[in-house]
């Protein structure tokens, strides 16, 4: 059957128009997600964390730094960030800029590869071998960002554990730096997690099976990651067509049952690389966690 010009000519048409959709709408349709984690011990008030996550912010983002310092209007008790929030050198001032009213509330934070290296052009075929050679771009003064969270009082969980408390509810939480990268050190965290907290919490920036397998051994109610950005481009009625992780595509966002005890929450992110600026039925979202009593 041969293609006639008009054929060809609607197909042309359709293609670019899911491009500009791509590229230029979906991109900027932040939007909060909500999920309630029947999680705490009978009897508990409602605990509402505020999950971040994959902002790539760069400085000229006006639109996304706006909206996010709107977040604080959802009044959440806690507030949890699981990294790559920069995409570039000139961005940690209008990151911090952006995250300033929810850094005067309780939180607690992991980093990403791309809070330590700047992102590069790619081939976006490399992300269908999860093997593919990984090669950084230049460093990015993250310091300055970690010092400037951890001075408002978030707790830096890289490899190690601590305590947060949120409305009056004592938080045990644990995080690793970026498994993505082989950079967790799940060792120095091992254990298992108080039970005499009111909550148990886990935070990694990739959601690497083995890593949240450990997690939820150990005890953890709720482990919290990012970095899939929900599969970014998603086929209605296929879902992500990839993880860039081990991760399986089915839960490649939003909220699952990991193991009886233990939720998993991946966020599907609120920003790209700039060298891949589009996302397709995957919108960037902020996530509102309500948790309630079993």
């Amino acid at each position: 059957m041969r293609t006639t010009p008009a054929v060809l000519a609607g197909l042309l048409g359709l293609g670019g128009a899911v491009t500009a959709y791509a590229s230029l709408v979906e991109p900027n349709m932040f939007r909060v997600r909500r999920f309630v984690v029947p999680i705490l011990e009978p009897g508990s008030a409602p605990l509402r964390v505020l999950h971040i996550s994959d902002l790539h912010m760069t400085a000229k983002q006006h639109r996304k730094q706006d909206w996010v310092r709107q977040l604080d209007d959802l009044d959440p008790d806690l507030v949890i960030t699981t990294g790559d929030n920069l995409a570039g050198h000139d961005a940690v001032l209008p990151t911090l800029d952006a995250l300033a009213p929810l850094m005067e509330r309780p939180g607690a934070f992991v980093l990403g590869s791309n809070d330590y290296w700047a992102p590069r052009p790619k081939n976006p075929l490399k992300y269908f071998w999860p093997d593919h050679k990984r090669v950084h771009g230049t460093k990015l003064p993250w310091l300055p960002m970690r010092d400037a969270m951890t001075a408002a009082g978030w707790l830096d969980l890289t490899n190690t554990r601590g305590w947060v408390r949120a409305d009056g509810r004592q938080i045990a939480c644990a995080g690793v730096d970026d498994p993505h990268l082989k950079m967790d050190r799940y060792a120095h965290v091992a254990g298992n997690a108080d039970p005499k907290a009111d909550l148990r919490i886990g935070l990694t920036h990739s959601p690497e099976p083995r890593v949240v397998n450990s997690f939820a051994t150990d005890g953890y109610d709720l482990v919290l990651a990012g970095h899939t950005h929900g599969g970014q481009l998603r086929v209605p009625f296929y879902g992500a067509l990839v993880t860039n992780c081990g991760l399986d595509r089915s839960r490649a966002r939003w909220l699952h049952r990991w193991a009886p005890d233990t939720w998993l929450h991946i966020s599907a992110g609120l920003g790209t690389s700039p060298y891949a600026p589009v996302r397709f039925a995957c919108p960037p979202e902020a996530t509102l966690l309500t948790l309630v009593a079993k």
